[in-house]
């Protein structure tokens, strides 16, 4: 019997070796699904076509985040857990500065989303389970001209004794589960390896997800949160030579800053709305770093139960996103909808953080007569739910 790996592998080289059948997909691109198949599969094998319509989707699909996803070779899973590329090459900048020219580690790589990055600074010895995620890797290098710089070695990681030098560890977060893991305990490798490789590795990073429940499991090392685009997309576990210890950061992408604190360092004002009303970026809220960036911007929290803050004047900051405030609204849903409907409105986007709201169904119930887009906000302001219209400044309109 033929080993699944094998056979996976061995699709991967069809694949590969058939570079006009991806030219074809691509100038049939417009006609409908049932009829480009009926055209290609006069030409090419059903299993060879419906790997490649599947790869095709994919590289699509990854345009958000790889510069060369057109060229590379994924699977779903792969894709889905990769780093993008933004995020990659900010943390590799971090071992740049620390590398000695030692061979990184990069443990459970899948297909090289991380080992890309690093391997444009050093070389890397990349691991993972499964030969077809590392042939993958090897190929997904070469696209980035970086394949000279990365080995690849099909081993589990938890048998490693010795790892000298330098880590990242890009544990698997849907082994054996219907979703995505939320708790370290569910990861592969899970937490309790997680923590010694912590104890017995010069230095390094691991990457976790940034809903999980990271919070005091690494008492010894920094937390920094990245987002990208407005998302927050990983929480990175640096410890060793390569952490200030006990430090969180807040990391913005692409802006390319930071903020670092802890979480109980700062007591930011407490204040009624004013004329700004401003959203904190995902990564400082995770890293709890919101006080810290309510004092260092000169503006006030809404709430103790809210990340919302507001001030007087207009900032631009990466840390925060901004709305002019244009009323504080009647609760009541007929007064809600008289205001609407003399309002110029035609568009609306509802955020809340801890206000439970069913944002379809509220707007639904709206009028919206007129033609420019606004934000209605449902938070606490004093221990008060209240609703709150808004509109992007000019700058940002549509940002964030």
């Amino acid at each position: 019997m033929t080993d699944s790996s094998d056979a996976d592998c061995e699709m991967l080289k069809r694949l590969r070796d058939a570079p006009e059948l991806f030219a074809a997909i691509a100038e049939r691109r417009e006609e409908s699904e049932l009829a480009k198949q009926q055209r290609l599969r006069a030409q090419w094998p059903d299993d060879l076509l419906r790997a490649a319509l599947t790869l095709a989707e994919l590289r699509e699909r990854a345009a958000s985040k790889f510069t060369r996803a057109d060229r590379m070779w994924f699977d779903r899973t792969g894709l889905e857990q990769a780093t993008p590329e933004p995020v990659a090459r900010w943390k590799a900048t971090r071992f740049a500065a620390k590398g000695s020219g030692e061979p990184v580690w990069d443990l459970c790589s899948g297909i090289g989303g991380d080992v890309l990055a690093l391997a444009e600074h050093l070389p890397i010895v990349s691991f993972d389970t499964s030969p077809v995620q590392n042939l993958r890797a090897v190929w997904n290098a070469e696209v980035y001209g970086v394949a000279e710089h990365v080995t690849t070695r099909n081993v589990d990681v938890t048998t490693l004794d010795d790892i000298p030098g330098y880590v990242h560890c890009d544990p698997d977060r849907r082994a054996g589960l219907s979703g995505r893991a939320r708790r370290l305990e569910d990861y592969v490798p899970p937490l309790d390896w997680l923590q010694g490789l912590t104890e017995r590795v010069r230095g390094g990073a691991i990457k976790v997800g940034p809903a999980s429940n990271f919070g005091g499991k690494f008492p010894d090392a920094e937390i920094e949160l990245i987002s990208l685009d407005g998302e927050c997309k990983e929480a990175t576990i640096w410890f060793g030579e390569l952490c200030q210890p006990g430090q969180y950061h807040a990391t913005v992408l692409p802006a390319g800053q930071t903020v670092i604190g802890h979480p109980l360092e700062n007591l930011a004002s407490r204040s009624g709305l004013k004329t700004y009303l401003y959203d904190p970026d995902p990564a400082v809220v995770r890293a709890g770093l919101v006080e810290r960036i309510a004092e260092d911007l000169g503006l006030s929290r809404l709430d103790e139960a809210e990340e919302y803050l507001t001030g007087d004047t207009l900032i631009d900051s990466p840390f925060v996103s901004p709305f002019r405030v244009v009323a504080e609204l009647p609760k009541r849903p007929r007064d809600l909808r008289d205001w609407f409907r003399k309002s110029d409105f035609g568009q609306l986007e509802i955020k809340c953080r801890h206000v439970p709201v069913r944002a379809e169904e509220l707007r639904s119930q709206l009028p919206l007569p007129g033609n420019q887009p606004g934000v209605l906000f449902v938070a606490r302001v004093a221990g008060k739910t209240t609703m709150i219209a808004a509109e992007r400044p000019p700058t940002t309109r549509g940002g964030l």
